[in-house]
């Protein structure tokens, strides 16, 4: 081959790579338009912070998120992981349900660390002092009486 031969799959190869990026970011820019369009009053949303709660105004790139009754929260729109919908049936649906599955699942560790997991094995503890087995000694005194 010669330089010219490589220096345009060189380019070829180049254009392709920027094609790619120049696509992918257009890819990435609409879905961000159409996940803001989502972002209205009433929905449901997870902040990046694992924070549940429903949008009660959107002011541009603030949303205000409510995350108890009368406790709202500002966030910036960025903060928004995803939209809660209903397949998303493994959210808590309130605070009590969220405290009783944390105190279950505390409960659950507690009682697997209480359990005694240890091989029993005829080994001595640390410290402990052990005496040797010695083997039987044979005689190598001369058996006279045969």
């Amino acid at each position: 081959m010669d330089n010219n031969t490589l220096t345009i799959i060189m380019f070829a190869v180049l254009a392709v790579f920027v094609f790619l990026t120049w696509r992918s970011g257009r890819k990435r820019k609409a879905a961000a338009e159409e996940a803001k369009q989502r972002y209205v009053a009433g929905a449901d949303i997870m902040t990046t912070a694992g924070i549940y709660g429903t949008i009660k105004s959107v002011d541009g790139d603030i949303i205000n998120l409510e995350i108890a009754p009368k406790t709202v929260i500002r966030i910036q729109s960025g903060a928004i992981l995803r939209l809660v919908t209903a397949e998303d049936s493994d959210a808590p649906k309130s605070v009590e349900e969220a405290m009783a599955r944390a105190n279950a699942e505390a409960e659950a560790r507690e009682a697997e660390l209480n359990v005694d997991h240890a091989i029993p094995l005829a080994e001595p503890e640390f410290g402990e002092r052990v005496e040797e087995k010695k083997p039987a000694r044979r005689s190598t005194a001369k058996k006279t009486a045969e």
